[in-house]
């Protein structure tokens, strides 16, 4: 199927649209929103709990390591979902497809578990200090 220039401008309108309501909607809120500052108002709240001390408090590596590792670990459902919901419908059509199909995942599932090994083995997972 060869695509116009053309085709993608409904595309481009709704982009314009969008970009011209959050602009429209920022200037609006500027020039409409209370102007009233005092040191009371310009506090920082947060959920009505008062806010003590410095916001730059050190936070171990350890939170930081395990949140991306999460989200390393977690992607691969993305990937293996569609996966996994096609592979019934790959092995009707042609066993041939569905068997490179079938290896290609045994080898990002074998990744997959080589890293995790790494973690493990590097102890990133154990909070005991």
């Amino acid at each position: 199927m060869n695509y116009q220039p053309s085709d993608y401008l409904p595309v481009l309108v709704q982009i314009g649209a969008a970009l011209a309501f959050i602009v429209a909607t920022m200037l609006a809120t500027h020039w409409l929103g209370p102007k009233r500052h005092s040191k009371l108002k310009d506090d920082v709240f947060e959920c009505g709990i008062e806010s003590i001390g410095d916001a730059r408090t050190p936070i171990s590596v350890k939170y930081f390591l395990v949140a991306i590792l999460f989200v390393l670990f977690d992607v691969e459902i993305i990937f293996m979902y569609p996966w996994a919901v096609n592979f019934m419908d790959w092995i009707k059509t042609s066993s041939a497809v569905a068997m490179d199909m079938f290896l290609e995942m045994l080898v990002f599932m074998g990744l997959l578990l080589a890293g995790f090994i790494y973690v493990i083995k590097k102890g990133v997972l154990t909070w005991e200090k």
